[in-house]
């Protein structure tokens, strides 16, 4: 017996020798024709590759969604964090508070302190403007007999008093119309019952009805305020 690639060969018969070659001759051929298939037709050769490719596959998709739960777990972290910072700047510290309430106080006494301070020097204005008013009403009867006295002086009198009582009262009426005191006009203007006392009628060829023809006592304003009429005669 003779091994010949692994197959056994009878070389006692020459017949089944014949026959066991041409087995063998068979068989080589079958595998080289197997083996140009293959060759020629390579996809189909690679058909067993092919889980590998799913495989893959699955590994890129398992891959890409584990991406994603990852980005999703960041995002959602992301949130609790700005979650986390909102409630932090919602609750305020109890300092802050405490000092936003003590400048509002603060704020407030201001504002009272300033409403004091111009009501109370409005009252002092007022109480000033009363007491000047009450001083000026008494004053304005020497007024009177000043200007009765001298328009009552003799002819023939001492020019030197006369001179002298005219510079009095010229002194006298200097000092009140610093403070604010003014005479009213009164002769010659329209009748004006908020500034004019009508006291008498008369006719007048001068003026017109209705007019201040002559006046019997003056009247004086202290700034803005009425202090005394004028006392007066109107044409009729």
């Amino acid at each position: 017996m003779s091994n010949d690639e692994g197959v056994k060969i009878d070389i006692e018969s020459p017949e089944q020798f014949e026959e066991d070659v041409s087995k063998i001759i068979k068989e080589e051929e079958e595998k080289k024709k197997a083996s140009e298939e293959k060759s020629e037709n390579p996809e189909e050769a690679k058909t067993g590759e092919e889980p590998v490719e799913e495989k893959e596959e699955n590994v890129s998709g398992e891959k890409e969604t584990s991406q994603d739960e990852g980005k999703e777990a960041e995002e959602e972290n992301n949130k609790k964090k700005h979650h986390g910072k909102k409630d932090k700047k919602e609750k305020k510290d109890p300092r802050d508070e405490k000092i936003a309430d003590l400048e509002d106080r603060v704020k407030r006494q201001m504002a009272e302190f300033e409403n004091f301070r111009k009501r109370t020097d409005k009252e002092k204005s007022q109480m000033y403007d009363m007491g000047a008013k009450n001083v000026i009403e008494k004053i304005l009867p020497v007024i009177d007999n000043f200007e009765r006295g001298l328009e009552s002086i003799p002819e023939g009198s001492d020019k030197a008093f006369v001179d002298g009582m005219q510079m009095i009262y010229k002194q006298l009426s200097g000092e009140l119309e610093k403070l604010g005191v003014k005479p009213i006009e009164a002769v010659g203007q329209p009748f004006d019952p908020n500034f004019h006392n009508a006291v008498m009628q008369t006719e007048s060829e001068e003026y017109e009805s209705g007019t201040v023809a002559q006046e019997l006592q003056k009247g004086y304003m202290y700034h803005d305020t009425l202090v005394r009429p004028s006392m007066v005669a109107v044409v009729s």
